[in-house]
C-alpha cells in the first residue's frame, strides 16, 4: 500500500473513532486547512532571513508538525471530496510546466502571464 493511501486511512480512522465526520463539511475543512497553513506562517513572521535560518535549526520538529497538520486537512478533504490528490497534483505540475517553461522562467519570480 502506498504511503499516501496508508496515511489517509489513518486520518479517516482517527476522525471516525471520534465521530467528527459530522463536523467536516467542505467549508469548515477548508477553513481548518487555511488556519493550519497560517500556523506555519507564524513561525516565520517578523524574522529576518538570518533569524529564520537559526529558528529553523531549533524549531524544525514544531514546523514539521504544523506542516503535518496542513497535510492532514489536504488528505482529509481530498478523500471526502473524492479527489485523487496524487493524480491531480501530477496534472497541475504539467500545467505549471506549460505556464512556466524553463527557458522563460528560470531564475525569475515573475508570474506566468508576465514572462
Amino acid at each position: 500500500m502506498d504511503k499516501i493511501k496508508e496515511l489517509t486511512e489513518k486520518i479517516i480512522a482517527f476522525r471516525d473513532a471520534r465521530d467528527w465526520k459530522q463536523f467536516h463539511n467542505p467549508k469548515d475543512c477548508a477553513i481548518s486547512l487555511s488556519l493550519e497553513a497560517s500556523e506555519v506562517l507564524e513561525h516565520f513572521q517578523w524574522k529576518s532571513k538570518e533569524e529564520i535560518n537559526e529558528y529553523i535549526k531549533t524549531h524544525k520538529e514544531h514546523i514539521g508538525e504544523e506542516l503535518a497538520d496542513v497535510l492532514y486537512w489536504v488528505l482529509l478533504m481530498s478523500h471526502d471530496l473524492d479527489i485523487d490528490i496524487l493524480n491531480i497534483s501530477d496534472k497541475k505540475l504539467e500545467k505549471n510546466n506549460e505556464k512556466y517553461p524553463v527557458e522563460k522562467a528560470k531564475g525569475k519570480n515573475t508570474k506566468y502571464n508576465k514572462l
